[in-house]
């Protein structure tokens, strides 16, 4: 069994929410381990995690203006902090703060009209039963591998099964489960944790039992829907054995998924957008994250950036939903995507005057700017034609040339739309 793909593929562009009890700290999502901070002392974190700013409607409707299709929220970190009401633990947000945040979540997503996701850790650094591993805060201990003795994964992963199961049945439908994450590789003496750690088939297939149609991800160590490259983004379309995947690049603002006060190194609209075109060209998805702050609000950094993603995408969102990769070759400094018989060239470099298109003069109806839906003149040059003076050489047969104006749209990335030929 299978997800539902279709949608996936066709709907490119969604946003990942990072919240928790990290956010607070505002050191890293990973704050917990960084600071090989003891479970009895991180949970004293919750008496003053009041999420009064957290606005599920507003995180909504900003993904929905961003152009954004799907929304996934971590409904559980590694900090082992739950957001939902859990009946399995009193460490979440419903026991401490009185708010179903996945609730608000899901309902606020689908009252936008998009695809409701949900990120679970099957890590979970709080758990007494949960292993010490090259990740859990308590690795560097002297007695940590003397303490694994008195902890069981058995009743862990009957924990974290009975968690997954809570909401899966308790939201309505989902559309996508975000597994995070395997790490089977042994490291500093100590072994990592696979699939047999979180019982990953029985885990997958109850998921697919609950939630008939639900993407998966690849992170339990198993294969599911997709695969999940993290903070880069590949040089072509993905592959396996070679054979093309369906993939998903997830990518932050500024280097962190939970909220980092001091961390400044935030991307520039016009890289985030570039990226996303780029993922679009190889048939990638990309799942764009901001870091709500300790109260929940979205910081100012991150709206801005959605923002211009936004008015970005508010013209040229044919260009990347429903849009995909072409076997066409593109020219240099651009790349294109496909939808249909539509033929986008995002122009990450602006070309002095002209562009010529190779093999493309009898497979071009019309041109023009996305943005403003202005042509952009196209011709032939002969090739035999000289360079001399004011006048071009000649280009191959076959080339069309396209003439550019001087000025470059204001745009992030300008798009030239070309309507292609009838087969």
């Amino acid at each position: 069994m299978t997800g539902d793909i279709g949608w996936f593929t066709h709907d490119r562009f969604g946003l990942f929410v990072h919240f928790g009890l990290y956010s607070g700290l505002a050191r890293h999502e990973w704050v917990m381990t960084r600071e090989r901070t003891p479970a009895e002392e991180y949970e004293k974190n919750a008496e003053f995690f009041d999420p009064d700013r957290f606005d599920a409607k507003a995180i909504a409707k900003a993904a929905k203006a961003a152009g954004m299709r799907y929304a996934v929220l971590t409904a559980k970190h590694h900090e082992g902090f739950a957001l939902w009401d859990s009946a399995l633990s009193d460490y979440n947000s419903v026991a401490v703060a009185g708010r179903d945040l996945v609730r608000e979540f899901v309902e606020a997503v689908r009252a936008e009209g998009l695809r409701v996701g949900l990120y679970f850790s099957v890590i979970d650094w709080h758990h007494p039963d949960f292993t010490i591993d090259y990740h859990h805060p308590l690795r560097d201990l002297h007695d940590a591998r003397e303490r694994n003795k008195s902890r069981d994964m058995n009743r862990y992963r009957e924990y974290l099964h009975g968690q997954v199961r809570e909401v899966l049945t308790n939201y309505g439908r989902l559309d996508y489960l975000f597994y995070d994450f395997t790490y089977v590789d042994p490291h500093n003496g100590w072994e990592g944790k696979g699939p047999e750690d979180w019982d990953a088939e029985k885990l997958l297939a109850m998921t697919r039992e609950l939630q008939p149609g639900i993407v998966v991800n690849d992170r339990l160590g198993i294969p599911g829907d997709l695969v999940t490259p993290e903070q880069y983004q590949p040089d072509e379309p993905m592959r396996r054995d070679g054979a093309e995947v369906v993939w998903e690049a997830c990518q932050t603002l500024n280097g962190t998924w939970g909220y980092h006060r001091d961390n400044l190194d935030f991307k520039s609209s016009d890289l985030l957008v570039r990226m996303l075109v780029d993922t679009v060209s190889k048939n990638g998805n990309l799942l764009l994250n901001i870091g709500p702050d300790g109260r929940g609000a979205i910081p100012p950094q991150d709206a801005e950036r959605l923002a211009a993603v936004g008015r970005w995408m508010d013209v040229h969102a044919p260009a990347v939903i429903g849009a995909g990769a072409t076997d066409l070759p593109a020219p240099p400094g651009t790349v294109l995507t496909r939808r249909e018989d539509r033929l986008y060239l995002h122009l990450l470099v602006w070309p002095f005057g002209h562009l010529h298109l190779r093999g493309m003069a009898d497979k071009v109806r019309y041109a023009r700017f996305l943005h403003d839906g202005s042509e952009v003149q196209r011709s032939q040059i002969e090739p035999d034609q000289q360079a001399w003076n004011t006048h071009p050489g000649g280009q191959p047969p076959g080339t069309l040339t396209l003439h550019l104006p001087v000025q470059r749209p204001q745009v992030e990335v300008p798009v030239i739309e070309l309507f292609l030929a009838q087969a």
